[in-house]
């Protein structure tokens, strides 16, 4: 983790270095990882929010390694990934590819793709490639990228030391499930996370992740009662090994939660709060 300094440019793999962002906090840790990968020229995944000087720290990291920005891919459209693109197309002319923005009103709404990126497609970035694959969950527009050597640019899909907040309507656990499984046994060596240090275990983390999640929602089963509950009530009994001043936050994972119960016909939603259907 002292590699973990804002502006400065650290090699994290082949044609890969890390940019920490300036944005530290409870929900950005450290703060946003930006990344340059590319061989003859790089591309700015993730450029973060807006912050000149993150901005200057970018520009500066590409002149001292000799090569163009052409390029800025990113991962999903949180107001802590994207928003930084347009300084950098500014100061560059680089293009912008990625996903679409949803309408949830969480969203970075400057976001424009030159490019909308979906599944399979293959990024060339200055001779190296990026495989693009759909990974809906944290939010439904996410994508994480596998590189030719088997790196994996996570964004918020995977972050290094926690575990990442599920918002419905746009977030979906069933989908982070499934998205989840989709990436174990594709090769994935080693992981570039949104926020963190570089995971160096793929898919132990991956099991890891599934299994916290699936006991997760166990619990929230088994600490659902025959009687409605409002959230504000299920999250004391459910996220009772979690401080009390983080409850606000759960709540948007413990419903992504019960949502995916209902969805499995073992949770339903009244007017007064959630309860079990069996």
């Amino acid at each position: 983790m002292a590699s973990l300094i804002p502006g400065n440019p650290t090699p994290i793999g082949e044609h890969t270095w890390r940019v920490l962002g300036r944005n530290p906090g409870m929900m950005t840790g450290p703060g946003t990882n930006s990344y340059l990968y590319g061989r003859d020229a790089l591309t700015v995944i993730d450029p973060g929010p807006v912050d000149q000087e993150h901005l200057k720290a970018l520009l500066a990291a590409a002149r001292e390694l000799g090569k163009p920005i052409n390029q800025v891919i990113v991962t999903h459209t949180h107001r802590d990934h994207s928003p930084g693109a347009l300084a950098i197309v500014a100061a560059t002319g680089a293009r912008c590819l990625g996903p679409f923005v949803p309408d949830d009103g969480l969203q970075d709404e400057t976001w424009q793709a030159d490019q909308v990126l979906r599944e399979g497609d293959v990024v060339d970035c200055g001779g190296v490639g990026l495989s693009v694959i759909e990974t809906p969950g944290h939010v439904n527009n996410h994508l994480c990228y596998l590189t030719d050597e088997g790196l994996l640019f996570t964004g918020d899909h995977l972050i290094q030391g926690s575990t990442v907040v599920i918002a419905p309507p746009s977030g979906s656990m069933q989908a982070y499930f499934a998205s989840l499984k989709k990436l174990m046994g594709r090769g994935i060596t080693l992981m570039a996370p949104g926020h963190g240090d570089v995971i160096a275990n793929p898919d132990e983390s991956l099991a890891q992740t599934l299994a916290h999640r699936q006991k997760r929602e166990d619990k929230v089963y088994d600490k659902l009662p025959p009687s409605p509950s409002p959230l504000a009530e299920l999250v004391k009994a459910v996220y009772d090994d979690v401080p009390v001043f983080l409850h606000g936050v759960a709540q948007f994972s413990l419903h992504a939660h019960l949502i995916k119960l209902a969805e499995d016909g073992k949770a339903r939603e009244t007017e007064s709060g959630w309860q079990r259907s069996e």
